[in-house]
């Protein structure tokens, strides 16, 4: 049974001889040829060259052809902000600029950068598919969805629930035409990654999620591939509901204890894959650690129906040497990857003074809000909210990326993220906020510390 065999038989929920390695590497492939995100991004020749490189050295047994799920809504007009070191994040909504739902056109071939990427994953699969299982992956229908409409949909939810329905429907032609684009390239599995559905309750899952969802794993199986749900964040209430929506398995990463996800799989009968540690272990860590991951996971997942996997796409900066030591658990090599170390030792951090009587202090702890969809518009919340208090607010965000930003959130409490904290205590954990609800809690934070403010 080769690489792909092995991914394959995984993803059926089958046994397999050994876990099946499939290091999600995105902008990470840029670091590993020497150029930055933004270029690797725009060029096909570099796309390949990366993956080709992730694969030499990571000895996965899948890979995707590209992690980027601001694909589609540039493509449909939303402008993007580039990153040296991140996806591009999405900067404007195309909904919000004024055009209609009834005016958006479904992308193709030679729309935005998909002719670039199209090109890129024809000859991966070329090169590869026939030992490697090849990954399309593209964006699920919320998260695109709010890409176009911003962070309105989650008033329009309550308030105007059919022209949510409206803009989704067309979100789901969006998805089946880039999965129709990605099978015809040759990839094996198409994974629609949905990151901010974990910003829902499982109720407003199954309405506004579940049915659009379905018509693209069931579109996905007529075509006689296979297909995964991708969630990242805390969505552990969705779980289920993301069971019932058809795909062959799911992915998640480590916000979600990995046996709860395995439990409820095993009862649906599907897959799932997950959940080595981001920053901790992967970004921050030591090999050691990595191995110490890697092995819990696996001794958590078994042998049927799991794919070892980092939670989400793995940072730029991860040390290469840090993604060889999973392979090392993988391939039984783990010896040479043993060592001590702690990873934030000599890491020094400040908390703003929370005693301070003159002003109120909001700590985001995020991934990154450049480059996670949830973190970036719980920014923008938090932005929103505070700015009517002037000074009288002062809010920061804490990259766990960054070694400071794990510090900060080891200091404050935080277990999940993205999370916002109001002078020291934790108000809403991986949820954005509804606007007037934030300003309820920051005035109320005023309230206690005597400050007054007219907002």
């Amino acid at each position: 049974m080769n690489s792909r065999e092995l991914v394959m038989n995984a993803i059926y929920n089958k046994k397999t001889p050994r876990v099946p390695w499939v290091p999600f590497v995105g902008c990470h492939a840029a670091k590993l040829i020497g150029v930055n995100a933004e270029e690797y991004f725009k060029d096909a020749d570099l796309i390949v060259k990366g993956v080709t490189k992730a694969i030499e050295q990571y000895r996965p047994d899948g890979i995707p052809a590209l992690f980027d799920l601001q694909l589609e809504a540039e493509a449909m007009g939303c402008r993007l902000k580039w990153a040296n070191e991140n996806p591009p994040s999405v900067c404007s909504h195309t909904i919000e600029d004024g055009i209609r739902i009834a005016d958006l056109r479904v992308p193709g071939e030679n729309d935005g950068r998909f002719p670039i990427v199209l090109d890129a994953t024809r000859r991966i699969c070329k090169k590869f598919g026939a030992e490697k299982a090849v990954y399309g992956l593209i964006t699920g229908p919320f998260t695109l969805a709010l890409h176009l409409m911003g962070t309105d949909i989650f008033y329009n939810i309550i308030d105007e629930p059919e022209r949510v329905h409206e803009l989704l429907a067309f979100c789901r032609e969006v998805c089946i035409n880039t999965s129709r684009m990605y099978l015809e390239a040759g990839v094996d599995i198409i994974a629609v990654v949905d990151p901010m559905t974990s910003q829902i309750s499982p109720d407003n899952f199954a309405e506004f999620v579940a049915p659009y969802a379905k018509a693209i794993f069931d579109y996905v199986r007529a075509q006689g591939r296979a297909s995964m749900l991708f969630v990242c964040g805390n969505a552990k209430n969705n779980i289920e509901e993301m069971c019932k929506c058809g795909a062959d398995g799911l992915s998640i990463d480590e916000n979600i204890p990995l046996e709860y996800v395995r439990d409820i799989c095993r009862r649906y009968g599907q897959s799932f894959g997950g959940n080595i540690k981001l920053t901790v272990t992967m970004l921050f860590g030591t090999p050691a650690d990595n191995v110490n991951d890697a092995m819990n996971c696996i001794a958590i997942g078994g042998d049927t129906g799991f794919i070892l996997s980092p939670g989400c796409d793995m940072p730029f900066a991860v040390p290469a040497e840090n993604v060889k030591a999973v392979a090392s658990v993988v391939f039984g090599e783990v010896a040479d990857f043993m060592q001590a170390g702690n990873a934030l030792e000599g890491v020094k951090v400040d908390l703003p003074d929370f005693s301070d009587k003159s002003k109120v202090h909001i700590d985001v702890v995020t991934l990154d809000s450049e480059s996670c969809a949830p973190c970036q518009y719980m920014m923008e919340a938090v932005r929103a909210a505070a700015e009517p208090f002037g000074d009288k607010v002062q809010y920061q965000e804490h990259k766990i990326k960054q070694k400071e930003g794990v510090a900060c959130m080891i200091r404050l409490g935080v277990e999940n993220i993205p999370t916002i904290v109001v002078d020291g205590k934790i108000e809403f954990i991986s949820i954005i906020p509804d606007h007037d609800l934030l300003v309820s809690v920051l005035l109320n934070a005023c309230k206690k510390k005597g400050i007054v403010a007219h907002v």
